[in-house]
C-alpha cells in the first residue's frame, strides 16, 4: 500500500520539492474518497484543503442567482483542485462536486500554513506552484483554470 509520501512524492505539482519537504507535507494528507455527485465544498464555505485529483472528474461551478449552477471548468487526474486556502478570508470562491467517482489526495490547509509559516522556502514553492496553476489558466480572470479556488 502506498503512503501519503510514496502518492505525494509521485505528483507532478510538487516535483522538486526535497525528500524533507514532501515528508512534512504528507503528515497532513490523507487519501480521499468521492463518489459521483458528492460535494467537495460550498461557494462561500471555510477554505481549509486542497486535492490533488488521482482519479475521476471533479467540476468546479458557480452560483447564478435564479438560475442552475455554471459550471466553469472540470479537472482530472494530475489537476489542483483549491487555492482559496492559500488567503484570507480563506472562503470557497467556486463550488466542486465529483462527475464519477474520484480519488484524491487530501492536503489539510491549517498544517499547510503552518508549515508554510516555519519554513518560508517551502511556502515560497507551493505558493508559486499555485500561483502558477492561476497564471496559466486559459479561464478569464477569477474562473478555475487548471485549478478552483
Amino acid at each position: 500500500m502506498d503512503t501519503a509520501y510514496d502518492l505525494l512524492a509521485a505528483q507532478p505539482f510538487l516535483a522538486g520539492l526535497n525528500r524533507s519537504q514532501v515528508d512534512r507535507l504528507s503528515f497532513w494528507t490523507k487519501k480521499s474518497f468521492f463518489h459521483a455527485g458528492a460535494r467537495l465544498f460550498e461557494e462561500g464555505g471555510r477554505a481549509d484543503r486542497f486535492w490533488i485529483l488521482r482519479e475521476g472528474h471533479v467540476t468546479v461551478d458557480t452560483h447564478l442567482p435564479g438560475r442552475v449552477d455554471a459550471v466553469v471548468d472540470t479537472l482530472g487526474p494530475g489537476a489542483v483542485l483549491g487555492w482559496s486556502w492559500l488567503f484570507p478570508p480563506y472562503r470557497w470562491h467556486f463550488g466542486a462536486s465529483a462527475v464519477e467517482t474520484t480519488l484524491a489526495l487530501e492536503l489539510d490547509c491549517a498544517g499547510e500554513r503552518s508549515l508554510c509559516e516555519r519554513d518560508p522556502a517551502l511556502g515560497y514553492l507551493l505558493v508559486s506552484r499555485f500561483m502558477g496553476l492561476a497564471a496559466h489558466s486559459s479561464a478569464l480572470p477569477g474562473a478555475a483554470g487548471a485549478t478552483a479556488h
